[in-house]
């Protein structure tokens, strides 16, 4: 069978020789043969040199996904190699990781697919054509690689549209429990793959949320206790404090979602944390998650919008250890930057103001067209409108499940960073 090709212009900028996984219609100088949505075409230079092959959509803007950069057949074995290829990257990496994302599209050679496993169920994301048209090969890898309890499809999102495609979810073949416990950091994590957010959980934070560790203790002496000479600590009064996590932060987690930040926050020791979140449903699974931890009693529950419960919490003049600020991404597309900006240089600048001076603020974007240097600014403007000066204790991105491409900036999407607050 002939296949065909896409001669790309020989005045382009060399993006897919750079790792970039995306081919755009402008790049494209002519196309031999008559692909059709799906198919699989030869990705070559301006004089015929073999570069990638990839999958073809007219309808998109991503003409062509490379799907690898030799001329193997792309057939099912093929789907079956890069799907067990990507399970033995995390294996490796997370050796005693029982959940995590398995395959995080581009960034593991499969565009336009994303495959979570909660313990002994997988969840799918299918984002592209390509993808679309080549399901079965993927639920076949699945089965044969992890014989699953279940498999959920969460491809309920409006960008398939882009691609032609109708938004789907459900059950892959017989239905099953979607609430699933998940174990991470050593926490147990109440999951529902059918109702949360994107495919039930974000496994992206998961080193960052074990980076709290050390900023949950070191309090007490800021909230005027102090271990007299046999170690009991008392308050300013002389009076023995009880609470055996007097030493630990007064948190403020913003956006918890099902309490993930707040969970770490109790596990690393800290005395108390509010829990806000839009979502009554997920405030719902908070409790549920701080109970089955044994946390109950160090946490308080606020279904409000952030925006407005942190304006009002600085008229009150409140003030926490640590404020966490951890938003949904703002910005979905190029042309809504600007706004996105707005919305998160407001959520900073009021958390700033609700961190007690020489707190700690740790704040973080998922918006990937919110790029790292804009994301530093945004803080610092945010940062000279509250009157505070912020010292980074550490940056980081996304967990290594998910992997960035560096010719990909759109694989680099989550800025995570954590600053001590100071007054100026």
């Amino acid at each position: 069978m002939t296949v065909s090709k896409a001669f790309l212009k020989q005045n382009r900028k060399k993006r897919l020789e750079q790792g970039h996984p995306w081919v755009y219609p402008g790049e494209i100088e002519k196309i031999e043969g008559d692909p059709q949505g799906g198919d699989v075409i030869h990705i070559v230079n301006h004089v015929g040199h073999f570069l990638a092959q990839g999958f073809y959509n007219p309808l998109s803007q991503l003409i062509i996904r490379v799907v690898t950069y030799s001329e193997v057949e792309v057939d099912e074995t093929l789907f079956y190699d890069k799907i067990e290829q990507a399970w033995k990257r995390r294996q490796w990496l997370l050796p005693t990781a029982t959940s995590c994302r398995v395959v995080h599209g581009e960034a593991d050679f499969l565009p336009g697919i994303i495959i979570d496993k909660y313990e002994d169920v997988l969840v799918v994301q299918i984002l592209s054509l390509g993808m679309e048209m080549r399901r079965q090969w993927i639920y076949q890898a699945l089965k044969k690689l992890f014989n699953p309890r279940g498999i959920y499809e969460r491809s309920d999102v409006p960008v398939r549209r882009l691609e032609g495609l109708e938004e789907r979810e459900g059950f892959v073949d017989e239905p099953f429990d979607t609430h699933v416990t998940v174990i991470e950091n050593g926490l147990k994590i109440l999951v529902d793959v059918a109702e949360g957010q994107k495919t039930g959980y974000f496994f992206d934070q998961r080193e960052n949320r074990a980076a709290l560790k050390p900023l949950m203790t070191g309090w007490g002496l800021s909230h005027g206790i102090k271990e007299d000479e046999t170690g009991k600590p008392k308050n300013a009064s002389g009076r023995e404090i009880k609470n055996p996590f007097w030493n630990g932060a007064e948190v403020l987690d913003c956006f918890s979602h099902t309490g993930s930040f707040m969970l770490h926050a109790c596990h690393y020791g800290a005395k108390k944390v509010t829990c806000l979140d839009i979502s009554e449903k997920a405030i719902e699974m908070a409790k549920e998650n701080a109970l089955l931890n044994g946390f109950l009693h160090r946490t308080e529950f606020v279904a409000a919008n952030a925006f407005d419960f942190l304006r009002e919490q600085v008229k009150e003049k409140k003030t926490w250890d640590v404020v966490i600020l951890d938003p949904p991404a703002f910005a979905k597309n190029r042309q809504a930057i600007e706004s996105a900006v707005r919305g998160y240089k407001e959520i900073n600048l009021q958390g700033m103001k609700l961190v007690r001076p020489g707190g700690i603020l740790v704040t973080a974007s998922c918006s990937y067209h919110l790029s790292a240097s804009r994301f530093f600014k945004m803080l610092q403007e945010a940062a000279i409108d509250a009157h505070k000066v912020l010292r980074l204790i550490e940056f980081r991105r996304a967990g290594i499940d998910h992997p960035v491409l560096l010719g990909s900036e759109e694989t680099d999407y989550l800025k995570f960073a954590i600053y001590e607050v100071f007054e100026r």
